[in-house]
């Protein structure tokens, strides 16, 4: 259990205690500062430590922010001696690093210094140059510039057992579809005169392609209405079960401009495990009839999953690159409350994932592929992270802006979450619609009653 004598500091202690999983230990921390110095006192089964460290921090707010990182820091320092474990984000456990290093070139400083102090490795240090310089053209063009637009299809043919979206197998909530379909149009209309320039719409679910045709074609049609110009539209088609000609043939007239393949594998027998109906010859087949009209396409893969091998893990990565996608983004497995693998285990062990990891940046470096976004979760696999890979100028932009947060998010559908961004980031007030289906088809007028009082 972890005691500590400054309540504001628990939160960002307990994020490093779950990193080294010492839930279960008796940890007391206790913080007093001096001028510009900030010691933190940890100690634990005996073991006693004393960090006194410098942080120039001009105001209370700021202040408070070098408490949290030196406290962070410390026992981050102290658990690391004490279990000869090291993690390659050091004690670094926000979701966004990018943003970090943002705010010190802003203060006109390198970010390097501060990523090195909190122990992040020095492959990690350039993986972060490395997005900043691939994103900055998107960075520079729609910071504090127009919007992105976001749609939710919270649909699914099946939940995966990592999955803790509020997507329900379409089977469950078939039923509800229509009066969906109706509603999230009504609501893409409310945004009229909301929108100032739709820098790029983003349909996402779960698995929007598990809609029938006619019911996306008038999604579409409002889309266009409300958000045409958008130099951007991308539909997270998904599972590769889900693919026709039809859906395809819509997109291209509806004027789609990216389409996301979502394999995670392609091991046929992993994709049994984690719960999926199709095969890895369906995703091919999807990705084959999706690139014939032209779209760009992004592939996701999970580093991992379920009963997989560093091995697995290759061929599945080689395959997509193989594929030649616009983007591919490798996510390291991640615990999440609400899923099925969260149910089963209470923390993940996987053996290989810094090898997947490792693999994964040579061989799309290899391939000419850069990295341009970037995030973290709590509870993943060898405290890693997730990375979009972009062949060059193929960067998606809904990426680059909802992940650095520099322009707002106007979000429509169930679960869906707008964001008014203001100053590049520096605040940021939200509106979340309700999880559930039926919930949000009674409340969707509230919801855009408040939307609008919160873009007016």
């Amino acid at each position: 259990m972890l005691t500590t004598d400054t309540s504001f500091l628990f939160a960002e202690l307990m994020d490093v205690v779950r990193l080294f999983g010492a839930e279960d230990a008796d940890i007391s921390h206790t913080f007093a500062r001096d001028g510009v110095n900030y010691v933190n006192a940890v100690s634990s089964g005996g073991t006693v430590r004393t960090f006194s460290d410098v942080w120039h921090a001009e105001g209370e707010l700021a202040a408070k922010r070098c408490a949290k990182r030196s406290a962070k820091l410390a026992l981050y320092e102290f658990l690391s001696e004490l279990t000869g474990k090291t993690f390659p984000w050091g004690a670094l456990t926000g979701i966004r690093p990018t943003k970090m290093a943002y705010a010190e070139l802003a203060e006109g400083r390198d970010f390097a210094p501060l990523f090195k102090k909190f122990r992040v490795c020095e492959e990690n240090v350039n993986i972060v140059r490395r997005v900043l310089a691939e994103q900055r053209a998107l960075y520079e063009k729609n910071r504090d510039a127009g919007e992105d637009v976001f749609v939710s299809l919270p649909f699914c043919p099946t939940k995966c057992e990592y999955c803790s979206f509020i997507t329900a197998p379409y089977a469950a909530v078939k039923k509800y579809a229509a009066d969906y379909a109706e509603t999230l149009v009504k609501e893409i209309y409310s945004l009229k005169g909301t929108i100032t320039r739709a820098n790029s719409v983003y349909i996402g679910g779960g698995t929007p392609f598990c809609l029938e045709n006619d019911k996306l074609e008038r999604i579409y049609a409002a889309i266009n209405e409300v958000c045409g110009g958008a130099e951007e539209f991308t539909v997270e088609a998904g599972r590769p079960d889900t693919f026709t000609d039809e859906k395809l043939a819509a997109c291209k007239r509806a004027g789609v401009t990216r389409i996301c393949v979502n394999p995670q594998t392609f091991s046929d027998e992993t994709l049994v495990r984690i719960g999926r109906r199709h095969t890895s010859a369906q995703t091919l087949r999807a990705y084959e009839a999706a690139a014939r009209y032209g779209f760009d396409i992004n592939v996701d893969l999970i580093a991992g999953l379920s009963g997989e091998t560093a091995a697995d893990f290759a061929r599945s990565l080689d395959t997509a690159v193989s594929l030649s996608p616009a983007n591919v983004t490798v996510h390291s497995l991640c615990l999440k409350s609400g899923s099925r693998l969260k149910e089963e285990v209470a923390c993940l062990r996987v053996s290989d994932i810094d090898e997947m990891i490792a693999y994964s940046r040579s061989a799309l470096t290899a391939a000419g592929y850069e990295p341009y976004y970037l995030y973290r979760q709590k509870y993943q696999a060898g405290a890693n992270e997730n990375i979009g890979w972009c062949r060059p100028g193929k960067a998606c932009a809904y990426n680059v802006d909802t992940m650095e947060e520099i322009c707002s998010d106007i979000a429509v559908g169930a679960g869906a979450i707008s964001k008014r961004v203001f100053g590049g980031g520096l605040r940021i007030e939200r509106l979340a619609s309700p999880k559930d289906i039926p919930s949000y088809l009674a409340k969707a007028d509230e919801i855009t009653r408040k939307r609008r009082a919160l873009f007016a």
